[in-house]
């Protein structure tokens, strides 16, 4: 006899999802979805709209046509709010606050898990001794380092990770590869864009591959 359990719904499904800009289709009409414990890498040139998708999903823009599902429920601003966690090209950090400062700042905005705390994740991405400096006086990797920090504490199981590995040295390449793999263990799962430079994290993933529109 067939089983009476369904299958588990995605964290997120995107159906007939596009966008354009200035009347010139960045990119669709997209079907995809993403479920917990896997990765979906997203390839594409520069201009692809590997970005712009990701500010889709996570409510920054609005798409022209479609719709996006988060656990089978139409999206909403409060469930995208506590499912979905985005890290972008900029680190929105508040310069003149301490590394510290700025995470409380973030955790206030956007929630912290339970079991962390912020110097444990200053520990995770190797910030430690740190934590009294403020934001304008980090590297680009520093700061981008101090992202991902926020990205470790945020409770949101979804992470859409835009570029993850730019302005990172070998060993932060790893390190995005170990918080990956960690937070698929533990349920999570993460969209990953990428030009092709990098390799994919070595997850489980599955490829959603952008073309350039005419």
């Amino acid at each position: 006899m067939p089983s009476s359990e369904s299958a588990p719904l995605p964290l997120l499904a995107a159906r007939r999802l596009s966008f354009a800009r200035n009347e010139s289709r960045v990119f669709g009409p997209l079907d995809f979805s993403v479920d917990a414990g896997e990765a979906l890498l997203v390839q594409g040139d520069n201009g692809a709209g590997k970005t712009t998708l990701l500010r889709v999903l996570a409510g920054l823009l609005r798409a022209d046509d479609g719709e996006i599902d988060i656990r089978g429920t139409r999206a909403q601003p409060l469930a995208r709010a506590v499912t979905v966690a985005y890290l972008g090209h900029l680190p929105a950090l508040k310069a003149d606050l301490s590394t510290l400062e700025n995470l409380e700042f973030l955790c206030g905005l956007h929630g912290r898990r339970p079991s962390q705390t912020l110097e444990v994740a200053m520990g995770v991405v190797g910030l430690s001794g740190f934590e009294d400096s403020p934001a304008r006086q980090l590297s680009a990797g520093q700061k981008k380092r101090l992202s991902l920090a926020r990205l470790w504490l945020s409770p949101a199981p979804l992470w859409l990770l835009d570029e993850p590995y730019a302005n990172l040295d070998l060993a932060g390449i790893e390190l995005v590869n170990r918080m990956v793999q960690a937070h698929l263990r533990e349920g999570g799962a993460a969209l990953v864009t990428t030009h092709g430079a990098y390799a994919a994290p070595p997850v489980r993933t599955r490829l959603l591959e952008l073309g350039k529109q005419s």
